[in-house]
């Protein structure tokens, strides 16, 4: 085993490591929402593009989170604003509500399904309420809220617009006790696919799939996923999630958000029911 060390603490987001692009859709009229926005990729994502001048709804249960988020946008000085509003993605009238409200800042463009959970467990030992509340969280709310989002989205002057959702690696193959998160991650993918087939060119839909970032959520699993297989956390993160990976390093949840701010710039006008794969070469190579 390498004796090299990883240190888990997240690391902080600089006005430097975010993308700033120069696009005509990018500015305050514009509307983009974000789930998951109080924290790891969702945040990174909110910041990203606020600091490409858009006006940003986040949406997150965790209030004091958001507020976190809407802080850190200022240190960056971002030229765009955050919008905070707390949402509760298994609440059917609060996704509703999380989208009016978007729609109400301007010109509802650009989702960016983020929001997730996970649970370390085989298929027998899988708690179903575990299982209901992580696919209600990373399926059936992105469905819902492209379902309110694509009518407004198609109501603005040139239709133009973006759904896109946070898959991973695990949207491409299945290792053990992730069982749910992989069903909900292929079925993000397929979810994609359909919002491309019906989007007419004009409305994309796109996916994000990154192997392992060093977020808040990756902290607790490496954590879990120790206590399951009984080896140490640094055997975890050796071992187990960058073992076949040939990018020896966890991403940073920014350079993530800077995929969403390329897939929904002008840029990204080809990325269409496609995803976004960057892995380190995870599911492309092998020993």
């Amino acid at each position: 085993m390498s004796t090299n060390t990883f240190d888990l603490s997240e690391p902080e987001v600089t006005a430097s490591d975010l993308l700033v692009l120069d696009d005509p859709h990018f500015g305050p009229e514009t509307v983009a929402v974000v789930t998951g926005a109080a924290s790891g990729i969702g945040q990174a994502t909110s910041v990203a593009l606020a600091a490409n001048g858009l006006s940003v709804v986040g949406a997150d249960i965790d209030e004091d989170g958001l507020d976190e988020t809407v802080d850190l946008a200022d240190d960056v000085d971002a030229s765009g604003t955050i919008h905070p509003v707390p949402t509760d993605l298994t609440d059917d009238g609060d996704v509703e509500t999380m989208i009016d409200t978007a729609a109400d800042h301007g010109e509802l463009r650009y989702v960016a399904n983020i929001a997730g959970m996970q649970h370390i467990a085989s298929i027998p030992e899988f708690p179903m309420e575990k299982y209901d509340l992580l696919l209600d969280i990373m399926l059936r709310a992105p469905f819902l809220t492209a379902k309110f989002a694509m009518p407004h989205i198609r109501e603005t002057d040139d239709g133009v617009g973006a759904i896109a959702n946070m898959s991973s690696v695990h949207g491409h193959y299945a290792t053990q006790d992730k069982p749910a998160y992989i069903t909900a991650k292929h079925g993000l993918n397929g979810l994609t696919k359909s919002i491309a087939a019906e989007g007419e060119g004009m409305l994309r839909g796109f996916s994000v799939s990154v192997g392992y970032v060093l977020t808040p959520l990756m902290v607790n699993q490496i954590e879990d996923t120790a206590e399951e297989r009984g080896i140490s956390e640094q055997e975890v993160v050796e071992d187990v999630m960058l073992g076949q990976a040939r990018t020896k390093e966890m991403m940073t949840p920014v350079e993530v958000a800077n995929l969403f701010v390329f897939g929904f710039s002008r840029h990204g006008k080809h990325l269409n029911g496609g995803d976004l794969l960057w892995d380190g070469g995870y599911t492309t190579t092998y020993e």
